[in-house]
């Protein structure tokens, strides 16, 4: 890669790991935190909260994404990154569990994904787009596996309106980079765009984006029950859960990068996706059954962490190749609604699960999703190659061919 892509890949992959980190750092800690607050008890309520940013999120990313490419990608994310901060602000001050739901709304008002994204495919050359949306990719796990290990020694020291507070600060530090260190972008392509309703009924990037919705809804499910069973069948106390949880995520990372390399010098995208799904299927169907061994769920989080990461990595970079180049702010905007909904969805569904019936349940039915999920991977047409490689097809065969 180029010193600009690098300087666009690292910078953008930063601004969503500051954002991004202070979303999870509440997710290893906030169930059992909840117990302590008025209504605390419910834990449907304790799941909204988790997944409350993820409806607003849903609400607002494609107005972001559009409104990026009319207004200038820097100035929607500097917006969303102080709606972010406000929302973390109300949080941090919050009394009971309502107040947390109003924070976490707020914070998820400030839905920049799409921006980002899209100034990351306009900042990058085709042939680098993956490395780089790897990198964004791969900077969500790294910032996931940090707020695993760090959440709990952080709420024993500072509380969780102080994770709160520090959420609001890190998205401030964000805004320095959007404005000091991001490079200008690029003038939007010209030409008519594509009309919307073909962004939204691509079955290519359908299938994407129920790929990205049931990845995050299993993701945010898993974390309400998680930490119960670590202090129930492990008799580990909160703030050890970070001996659990680095090592599978280091060892995730470990084996997530030679798969990607793999799947793009062989042109292997596809059967990538598709054994990184059935390792997710497989992962969950494990925990279902042994939902109250410690051993079992303390493995499952490691083949789940290498499925969470390759997957997380490839799919907007799918995105980016498969979009008209003029719709890509629309494409990214439709991806990252399908995302925010999982998330709601994951743990409102989740919380649901476990009040109503118990922590397998939750397994259950994250196995059927993703189950779901790799009938739509595997017969998906065979996907683009990216445009720079020696076997690339005419670019009209990339952007015009319909499944």
């Amino acid at each position: 890669m180029s010193r600009d892509d690098k300087r666009a890949g690292a910078a953008l992959a930063s601004i969503f790991a500051l954002r991004m980190l202070g979303l999870f750092l509440i997710l290893p800690v906030f169930a059992v935190h909840a117990q302590t607050i008025p209504g605390g008890g419910d834990m449907t309520l304790v799941g909204v909260a988790l997944g409350a940013y993820g409806l607003t999120q849903a609400m607002f990313q494609i107005p972001f994404g559009m409104a990026s490419a009319a207004f200038g990608r820097k100035k929607v994310i500097v917006i969303g990154l102080l709606l972010f901060a406000f929302g973390s602000a109300v949080a941090a001050l919050s009394t009971d569990i309502w107040w947390a739901i109003v924070g976490r709304v707020l914070q998820g008002a400030g839905a920049i994904s799409a921006a980002v994204t899209a100034l990351a495919a306009d900042l990058t050359r085709e042939q680098h787009r993956t490395k780089v949306m790897a990198m964004i990719g791969s900077s969500i796990g790294l910032v996931f596996a940090i707020s695993l290990v760090a959440a709990p020694a952080l709420y024993a020291s500072i509380g969780m309106d102080g994770l709160f507070w520090m959420t609001a600060i890190l998205a401030l530090a964000a805004i320095g980079l959007v404005t000091h260190v991001v490079p200008p972008a690029p003038p939007p392509p010209t030409g008519p765009k594509p009309p919307f309703r073909d962004v939204l009924f691509d079955t290519r990037l359908l299938r994407l984006n129920f790929g990205i919705f049931t990845l995050h809804m299993v993701q945010m499910a898993m974390f309400v029950v998680v930490p119960g069973l670590l202090l129930r069948y492990g008799d580990l106390p909160l703030a050890s859960h970070w001996k659990i949880y680095l090592p599978a995520v280091l060892a995730s990372f470990v084996l997530m990068v030679p798969a990607i390399i793999f799947a793009e010098k062989r042109n292997q995208v596809k059967p990538v996706c598709v054994f990184a799904i059935a390792l997710l299927a497989a992962t969950l169907l494990a925990m279902w059954f042994g939902s109250t061994n410690f051993t079992v769920v303390a493995c499952g989080l490691l083949s789940f962490f290498v499925a969470f990461n390759i997957l997380e990595a490839m799919l907007p970079s799918l995105i980016s190749r498969i979009a008209h180049p003029n719709s890509k702010g629309a494409a990214l905007g439709v991806y990252n609604t399908t995302q925010a909904f999982g998330l709601f969805l994951g743990g409102a569904l989740g919380g649901w699960l476990v009040k109503n019936y118990d922590a397998a349940a939750v397994f259950i039915g994250g196995t059927a999703m993703v189950v779901l999920w790799l009938v739509a991977a595997v017969t998906m047409p065979a996907v683009p190659v990216r445009r720079g490689s020696a076997t690339a097809p005419p670019a009209h065969g990339i952007l015009e061919t319909k499944s």
